[in-house]
Order: C-alpha cells, then structure tokens, then sequence
C-alpha cells in the first residue's frame, strides 16, 4: 500500500474544506463514483483546466493579430494655438485668405513683406470636433504572426496534454487510496483469522492443563500471546482507519463522512512487450507530449525572434471628419503602405534569437532525459508488477503449507508430543505467510497501476471490479 504524505494530506484537507459535499447517510461508491469525486473536487485540477483556457485564449488572440485592427474615435478641441488653429481650419475646409493676415496686406507700403499677420500669428480659438475611422493591416512581419500562432496552439497542446496528466494522477492517487482501504480490511482479516487461533489455542491449553497434561506456565504463555494478538487485531483496525481517511481526503470529503466501498478495483495488466511498452509510453504518455509541446513552442519563439531581423511592412486606410460644431460635414481620407527595417540596433535581436535557441536547446535536452527516464520507469514498474504476480501465487501455496503445517504441529501438542513453543511458531509463520500474500496483492494492483499511469493509460474504463 502506497504511503501518503502528511504534508500533501494536510494541503489537501485545507483547499477542500470549503467545497465538500454532505450527506446524511453512509454513501456507497465503486471506483469509477470515486474517480468522478475526486475529479470534481480536485483544485489543483482546476487549475489546469484554467491554463487550458488561458492557452486557448492565446490561440485566439494569436489569430485576430492577423486580421485587420478597426479603430473608431471621437474628439472635441478648442485652440488658439497658432499652428493648430490653422490645421483645424484646414481640416474642416474653412480657412480663408483673411486667415493669412490678407486684410493687412498692402503692395503700395514699404516693407510690407516684413509684417506679421495678426490673423495668422495670433488667431481667434478654435473649435473642433472630429471623429476618426481607421483600419490597419499586417503584410508582412517576417514570420512573427505566423510564429506567435504556431506557439500559442503549442501551448495548448502542452496544457491539454497537462491536463490529461492531472488526471491521471488524480486517477492514480484514488486507486492507491480505494485499494489501501481493501488492503487494510484484508490485514484485518489476517488478524481476525489469528485471534481465532489464539482463542482455540488457549482453550486448548487450558482443557489440557485442568487435566494435568501441559504446566502452568504454557497456559500463561497462550494468555500472552492472546493478548499480544488482540494488540495485532487493534493496530490491523487502526490501519484500516487510517487508510480510510485517506480515501477521505482524496476524495474531498469530511473525515466524519461514513463511506461505504463497493467492490475490490482489479488492474489488469495491459498486453505487449517491454518493447513495446516503452513505444507506446513514449508516444502517449501526456507528460511527455506536454513537454514535447512546449519544446515545440520554444522553437516557434525562436523564429517570432527572428522575425525582427526582416522588414515589416502594413497597410493603413483612414477616414475622418472635422466640424466647427457637432457633426461630420468635412469629409477626408487616407490610405498608405508603409515598410520599416531595423538595420542595426547593437546586436539585441541577434541575442534575443539566441536566447531563445538556447531556451529550446535547454527543452530538447530536458524531453530527452524525460524520454529515457520514461523508458527506465516502465521498465521497472513491469518487472515490479510481474515479479508480484509471481509472488502471489507462490505465497497462496505458502499459506496453504503454512495452514497444513499448523494443523499437524497443532495435533502432535494436543496428543503431548510437541511443545507450545512450537505451535505459537506455526502459527507465527501462518500468519506472516497471510501477510505476505496481503502485500502482494497491493504490490500487484501498485505496480500494475504505476506502468498504466507511464503509458498514459490509467482510466476508470480500464479497471474492473473483483
């Protein structure tokens, strides 16, 4: 049975405490009702989900930066601002020779030339109002548009795959939980089975001793062992407790909640070779396709860095209107293609496409390590899950030895012909072989569980009950 952390149970219980059901009776759930909990409570999965939708949003916004940007405005002005004065005028189609000083202007005086006009140099304020229709439109950008957009579906991509990858971990944690509590309840039994052991062998013992055939001292020594095993059956049922809640947190529930589970989950273990497996973890698993998104990412933000290295050039149309008063009586318009080059600027995007190239190369290596160490994980979870399924089978024969063992140790002391010393041995051994074969059927579901979780194919589908 897989251990929890106390931190991670702690963290747990206080991002689900506010966001827990309530029911006022003992719910029964299988595994697939668990997963689903687990699944709606979770916040950490909310989270993802949250990226996921972030990273759409930069698809989309990746997508309208290559379409054209509408712009509209309005504005009201009033200036006696020699030069603006005059522009407003001109832009309503109201300017006039008297704005030139014309009214001062006489050939027949000296110097003439040399006045300056009143009209022009200091004019009455002016009012404006305007309004402002304008369109502009990329051409061509060097490949930045393309490579911004390319990025943004690379990352989300790699947040879907992430979020698959939450999943599945959720996934997992609830099976480690659902089959501890199994597992508890099988320890328990273990512990059951050797109470009844110890109870008969204390009666045994005291029939024989009131007919004078054993000493005192082995009936004080049953007594012990007794008590010993009741210790045994407490912490077997404080075990159980323990896992419970843990199912408890994972699932989100308060820990007072009665839960009732239903059937035992079976992990079957998939088809293939190692070989093979290691194939398929390679090309599914969502932690690797998450982190091969973003490599690919990376390589769309070298060339959105490149992209500044080449010319840029847009498209602009713009109309507007200016009026004295409140309207839109003159009319003007504006179109233009204009080209920008950024022909030196010290070698910062030279070193902003390295930076990135760097970035990426930085990524490549990590997927790579994360490949192989895929490759090692599924190989051990596949040597793990089989070496416990042999085990298994091995230690059901153990049990059975364990018992006809006992039974013969257990008649050569009734008949006087064996000690108690060796029957508290058999015993011993048949309830260490109980255990063992307890262990293995964990370890089995465990192993089993981490080499679906590697191939990316841990799902509530793919389990059944037992």
């Amino acid at each position: 049975m897989r251990v929890r952390g106390v931190a991670y149970v702690a963290l747990a219980a206080l991002a689900l405490a506010g966001a827990r059901p309530a029911w006022s009776q003992a719910r029964t759930l299988d595994f697939g009702q668990a997963v689903e909990l687990a699944l709606h409570q979770n916040p950490d999965l909310g989270a993802v989900q949250a990226q996921v939708a972030q990273a759409r949003a930069g698809v989309a916004q990746a997508r309208g930066a290559r379409l054209p940007r509408v712009s509209a405005s309005l504005g009201a002005t009033r200036t006696n601002d020699a030069l603006n004065a005059f522009g407003l005028k001109l832009a309503q189609r109201g300017a006039t020779f008297n704005d030139f000083g014309a009214g001062q202007f006489n050939p027949a005086l000296p110097g003439v030339l040399g006045v300056a006009p009143t009209n022009l140099n200091y004019p009455a304020p002016v009012n404006d109002f305007s309004s402002r229709l304008e369109a502009q439109l990329p051409l061509y950008t060097g490949g930045k548009l393309q490579g911004y957009l390319r990025q943004a579906h690379a990352m989300l991509l790699a947040a879907q795959a992430g979020d698959r990858a939450a999943r599945q971990q959720i996934i997992d944690q609830v099976l480690q939980a659902y089959d501890g509590v199994w597992t508890a309840r099988a320890y328990e039994q273990v512990a059951a089975k050797a109470l009844r052991a110890a109870q008969s062998q204390l009666s045994m013992v005291d029939n024989l001793y009131r007919q004078g055939v054993v000493l005192k001292s082995d009936l004080l020594a049953a007594r012990v062992n007794l008590e010993n095993v009741r210790i045994q059956q407490q912490q077997a049922a404080d075990l159980e407790a323990q896992a419970m809640d843990g199912l408890h947190v994972v699932l989100g529930l308060p820990l007072d909640q009665p839960v009732e589970l239903a059937a035992p989950v079976h992990v079957p273990m998939p088809e293939g070779s190692a070989a093979s497996w290691i194939a398929t973890a390679q090309a599914d698993n969502p932690r690797l396709a998450a982190l091969g998104e973003q490599v690919a990412a990376a390589g769309a933000g070298v060339d959105v860095a490149r992209a500044d290295l080449y010319p840029q050039v847009g498209a602009m149309a713009r109309f507007e209107t200016h009026d004295p008063n409140p309207g839109f009586s003159a009319h003007s318009y504006t179109v233009g293609v204009q080209l920008s080059w950024n022909l030196f600027d010290g070698g910062v995007t030279r070193q902003a496409v390295d930076q990135a190239a760097a970035a990426r190369e930085a990524l490549q290596l990590k997927l790579r390590s994360a490949r192989e160490q895929l490759g090692m994980q599924v190989q051990d979870a596949a040597r793990k899950a089989s070496l416990a399924s042999s085990q298994i089978s091995g230690r059901e024969l153990a049990v059975s030895q364990a018992e006809e063992a006992e039974r013969i140790v257990e008649q050569r002391y009734a008949n006087g012909v064996g000690t108690l010393l060796e029957l508290q041995g058999a015993q011993a051994m048949l309830d260490k072989a109980r255990a063992d074969l307890v262990l293995a059927r964990s370890q089995e579901t465990t192993q089993r569980a981490a080499l679906l979780l590697a191939l990316g194919r841990l799902d509530p589908d793919s389990l059944s009950t037992r």
